[in-house]
């Protein structure tokens, strides 16, 4: 028989990793998410899982080792986001779900139904913004609350890190980059509703990535063009503060939407 070591002698240290491995267990290691997980093995989009490399409020990241499967072009390593089901709270989703033509009658009411309706949307924008030309991350797969896609990193394979973490070389350049991107999903339809410096990350040679799409809207959507000011207004600032550029977002804005 196993005895068991009463919590209060047991180290500190020891309590805290259990206490983090039962929140990400309790977040997305459910009985559901090991079966859709299992899918991803058997398609050879990952091998093995690694470990977390950040938590949000709605999903928990992973790095995983790739499989064997074509789509990954070669890739060594593929980023899991696993939203969660149970902790998740689901209603700052709805105002970019229930408004999009696209997944309107798709949306059920339970709350499992709604999370991977987010995951099937996020999926579904990341394809638009990477044939348009976006730097997003390549999507690979989802099913239910899990969504494979790219690794992005650098020249270490350490995860690359968020632009709000990041002092640029030349700022200038990645402003441009970042409102070029945003022009592209504009042209494709798509607008990413939450643009941030805490969403786009800094690769190689300071090479932007835009992630987190799963609110991403298209144009039918009724709040489309205030997100999109909302956008370019907020990326913007923070590049006129952090590095005292005099950008005017309003007129990027005013020409993108004149452009069409």
């Amino acid at each position: 028989m196993v005895s068991r070591v009463s919590k209060k002698k047991r180290p500190r240290k020891e309590l805290y990793q259990e206490k983090e491995i039962e929140k990400t267990e309790g977040g997305v290691f459910n009985r559901g998410t090991m079966i859709r997980l299992g899918k991803f093995f058997n398609k050879g989009i990952i091998s093995k899982i690694d470990f977390p490399i950040a938590r949000g409020k709605e999903s928990d990241v992973f790095i995983a080792e790739a499989g064997s499967a074509e789509t990954l072009e070669g890739a060594s390593h593929v980023i899991l986001k696993m939203f969660r089901v149970t902790t998740t709270s689901f209603r700052n989703m709805s105002p970019y779900i229930d408004a999009d033509p696209r997944f309107a009658r798709q949306v059920g009411k339970s709350r499992e139904k709604i999370i991977e309706t987010w995951c099937k949307k996020e999926f579904g924008n990341l394809e638009i913004a990477a044939k348009a030309g976006v730097s997003v991350p390549k999507p690979y797969m989802y099913n239910g609350t899990i969504l494979a896609m790219e690794f992005i990193h650098d020249r270490k394979m350490a995860p690359a890190p968020p632009l709000v973490n990041y002092t640029l070389k030349n700022p200038e350049r990645m402003a441009k980059a970042i409102i070029e991107d945003v022009r592209k999903m504009y042209s494709a339809g798509l607008v990413h509703a939450d643009l941030s410096e805490y969403n786009i990350l800094v690769g190689d040679d300071e090479k932007e990535y835009i992630i987190d799409m799963g609110q991403a809207v298209v144009l039918k959507h009724p709040n489309a063009y205030e997100y999109l000011q909302r956008d370019i207004e907020h990326i913007l600032k923070f590049f006129n503060r952090k590095y005292s550029l005099s950008i005017d977002w309003q007129s990027i804005y005013n020409q993108i939407v004149q452009e069409e």
